[in-house]
């Protein structure tokens, strides 16, 4: 009996383990989404660039201006950090600013979140480099309401 305890007492510990790790984990890529998007709404390209990954891949589905057909269209995390520091976010007024983060997933050093902001939602894909949670990989679209703002109601 006392061999079984310690058994189960072992089997146990590292799912406590993980369960703690989890939570950390969670705290820390809200966090980093917290700095993508205060960084963004505060014009504080340092705070931004923190929440990055240097080779960042940040895409939309948008219509081409030209032939109105859908295309991918793609923003590196240096051109990310130049759109902050010129301060393009800090437009949106201080009582429409939206930051509501949910994290879908962490395995390992992979996790996938959601980020809705003010204009759009962004899907992140994150990893833990060196300890630190950074932004990977964002899929992004439009909120309706910007849509309409910018002519983009029922396309796409």
């Amino acid at each position: 009996m006392t061999h079984l305890l310690s058994l189960s007492v072992m089997l146990l510990a590292p799912h406590a383990s993980d369960a703690a790790t989890a939570v950390s984990d969670e705290e820390a890529i809200k966090a980093t989404a917290t700095d993508y998007a205060m960084g963004w709404y505060e014009g504080d390209a340092k705070r931004m660039e923190r929440a990055l990954h240097p080779d960042l891949a940040k895409r939309v589905l948008m219509p081409d201006p030209r032939s109105g057909k859908m295309e991918i269209e793609q923003m590196s995390a240096m051109t990310l950090v130049q759109h902050t520091r010129s301060g393009a976010g800090t437009r949106t007024p201080t009582d429409r600013r939206k930051v509501n983060i949910t994290v879908f997933d962490v395995f390992g050093n992979a996790a996938s979140a959601k980020l809705e902001m003010h204009d759009w939602v962004d899907y992140m894909h994150l990893s833990k480099i060196d300890g630190k949670w950074v932004i990977v990989n964002v899929l992004w679209e439009l909120t309706n309401e910007a849509k309409e703002r910018n002519g983009l109601a029922g396309k796409g």
